[in-house]
């Protein structure tokens, strides 16, 4: 490791004889000593400002984010949190960790010192411990057994030791309340009489491989003496004398019952996690992404690798503006939920739409530590809905505007017009000579001619302008804000010049013609259905003057 020479705790911290690590406030590593690059393999610079949660799995991983760092934000501290970490080859190696907030820094942040003890050194410290506690005894047990047995008692996990016979030399409170007995009925008490037939004879084997002077460690369920069953990880450390004989070993058990169950509820959601079919991601207060799950991936292109430590601004389409995601941010203080729905981008730049909900979470003080949302895609449902919705406002044939969607466009415009005065012109043009071309060619040919039709009228007009089909051969066309009557008068003969344009299908030539009336929306004329009227009327006296020409209802306002 390369340490700079003005920061004298550098050297101190990479020289601690146990894994440790620092990181800023978002889990970023910011220093990482030896003894853990041995453990997870791998280079200083290969860690740094890397995410912390790639050094646990998936199961360990969530406990972090759900459990550790909210209570670090509320106690500054953990301790003695059983994990597991990622070794240099994938195994999964057991760990004890405790975390410790350290004081602000010029910058203003904080970060904490995470010290990993491998479960195995930890305990077999502490046995160490004890048995320097017990030789101190052996030598003046008169003037410390009082101090021994206050430090034993305190100490959360059970300790005692049994000699080669067997039997209890010594105990500590925790262990003789978990079976039921006091301390003047532990001493020189068999084993078999303390854990009973059954459990002695499971625990045999690591009795045996205790007294052959080899390290034990292993879990056991046991029942208590009032009917509840307890979980116990046990080390049998054996005490060897000066001359290599076994004298005896010592028992650490710790009551890990709280650990197993929490364990399980970790599994559980972790199963829920990875197996849910909606798409997972969890973030911080600022938006950087600190975990997925495979849903997520699924929908998004996105791994874990590649989004974790990124801000969720990554799946931003562009398609919602800064005044949608206030109102969203605004909902999740006022609330801690938010339901909505929102475009979003692939990895591969494709926008999809998902269903989302954000859900903020807090610590016990009720400050919002992480949010979680939870996405659907529904872009197909989507499509259908505009689909249907087209399919509902559009001719089936032509594609063009039916009544319906012509009534709301036309309201729409008499309405702009009463707030800001402008002409409307509406054109309805009737076909001439399409039925006899359906009699003669057949419906499919007539479907073809109206189709065409309606090309050649969309291609005349402006995109502000609307071609409608109202049903068999009439069509119409809207104008917005036509400059003048001559304007609008050029744009029926262009109509008249372009449907009178021969068409051939299938190497057979077609004609057919037009005749046009036109009206104007005035202070007489203010709705939809009296504009029509008028225009139907207009188209009428123009068929009556010999077809293929247009005729004006009324004037320009």
């Amino acid at each position: 490791m390369t340490h700079s020479v003005s920061n004298p705790i550098v050297p101190t911290f990479d020289q601690l004889p146990c894994p440790a690590l620092v990181t800023d406030r978002g889990g970023a590593v910011l220093l990482v000593n030896q003894s853990l690059l041995d453990l997870v393999g791998g280079a200083t610079e290969s860690w740094l400002a890397k995410p912390m949660d790639l050094l646990f799995p998936m199961p360990s991983r969530i406990f972090l984010q759900t459990h550790v760092w909210p209570m670090l934000l509320r106690e500054s501290r953990v301790r003695e949190i059983r994990l597991q970490i990622l070794g240099d080859k994938g195994a999964q190696l057991p760990v004890i960790v405790n975390c410790q907030k350290t004081t602000r820094d010029a910058q203003d942040r904080y970060t904490w010192v995470f010290f990993v003890t491998i479960e195995r050194s930890r305990y077999e410290q502490e046995l160490l411990e004890a048995r320097q506690r017990a030789e101190k005894v052996s030598a003046n047990l008169a003037k410390s057994e009082r101090f021994i047995r206050t430090i034993a008692d305190a100490m959360p996990s059970m300790i005692a030791y049994w000699d080669t016979q067997l039997l209890c030399q010594f105990s500590n409170q925790p262990y003789w309340e978990w079976f039921g007995r006091t301390h003047q009925e532990m001493m020189g008490l068999s084993m078999a009489t303390v854990l009973g037939d059954s459990l002695f004879e499971k625990n045999l084997p690591y009795i045996q491989g205790a007294l052959a002077c080899e390290h034990q460690e292993f879990e056991r369920a046991i029942a208590k003496p009032d009917g509840s069953m307890g979980y116990t990880l046990a080390n049998y450390v054996p005490d060897i004398h000066a001359n290599g004989q076994v004298q005896g070993f010592f028992a650490l058990v710790t009551n890990i019952t709280r650990l197993r169950e929490a364990d399980a509820a970790i599994r559980l959601s972790a199963r829920v996690f990875e197996a849910t079919m909606e798409a997972i991601m969890v973030t911080d207060t600022v938006a950087s992404i600190v975990s997925v799950n495979p849903a997520f991936t699924a929908l998004t292109g996105y791994t874990f690798e590649e989004v974790v430590g990124q801000n969720a601004r990554i799946l931003n389409s562009g398609r919602h503006d800064s005044a949608f995601f206030g109102a969203m941010f605004q909902d999740l203080r006022a609330s801690k939920l938010w339901r909505g729905e929102v475009w979003s981008k692939h990895k591969d730049g494709s926008i999809f739409l998902q269903r989302l909900c954000i859900s903020a979470i807090c610590d016990d003080a009720g400050v919002v530590s992480r949010y979680v949302g939870v996405g659907a895609d529904i872009t197909q449902q989507w499509d259908k809905e505009q689909l249907v919705q087209r399919m509902a406002l559009h001719d089936g044939l032509t594609g063009l505007p039916n009544r319906s969607l012509l009534m709301e466009r036309i309201a729409q415009l008499i309405a702009v017009s009463a707030r800001d005065p402008r002409h409307i012109a509406l054109m309805f043009i009737d076909l001439d000579g399409f039925k006899l071309i359906n009699d003669t060619w057949g419906h499919d040919r007539g479907d073809q001619v109206l189709k065409t039709v309606a090309a050649r009228l969309l291609s005349l007009l402006r995109p502000s302008d609307t071609v409608a089909r109202l049903g068999g051969d009439e069509f119409i066309i809207l104008l917005d804000n036509p400059e003048s009557r001559d304007n609008v008068a050029a744009v029926a003969a262009r109509v008249i010049e372009e449907v009178n344009a021969p068409m051939r299908f299938d190497g057979k030539t077609v004609h057919v013609g037009t005749s046009i009336g036109i009206a104007f929306v005035t202070k007489e004329v203010t709705s939809p259905e009296d504009l029509i009227k008028n225009a139907d009327n207009a188209m009428y006296r123009a068929k009556a003057a010999g077809k293929n020409r247009y005729h004006f209802s009324g004037h320009l306002a």
